[in-house]
């Protein structure tokens, strides 16, 4: 399984670098705070694949990154994907280190 910094996903982002964001967090989460990537809560991934993009990278994130972790391990190994990353940390690493206002807490 791929991972990516918050820095890397700062630089990305920075850079207007094209990719997708998906959040695997539950919608009462989401509406605490968000990054703005497309909401597909962990337990619906498996029958929403078709709205997971396979021709730019995909970085998934959580609160911490332990589910997307698994969420990214799961569409390599099972489903064929080859462009999946794992936010480290998750929204809770990139808010601290690069966006105060996401208080996911």
């Amino acid at each position: 399984m791929q991972e990516i910094t918050p820095a890397e996903l700062k630089k990305w982002m920075d850079e207007k670098r094209t990719f997708q964001l998906i959040d695997v967090r539950e919608p009462y989460e989401a509406e605490l705070c968000s990054m703005g990537g497309e909401l597909i809560p962990m337990g619906d991934v498996i029958e929403r694949l078709a709205e997971i993009r396979k021709d730019i990278p995909v970085v998934i994130h959580c609160r911490s990154g332990s589910r997307s972790a698994a969420v990214a391990n799961a569409l390599g190994i099972r489903y064929g994907f080859h462009n999946i990353s794992s936010l480290q940390g998750g929204i809770l690493a990139f808010g601290k280190a690069y966006d105060p206002t996401l208080k996911c807490d």
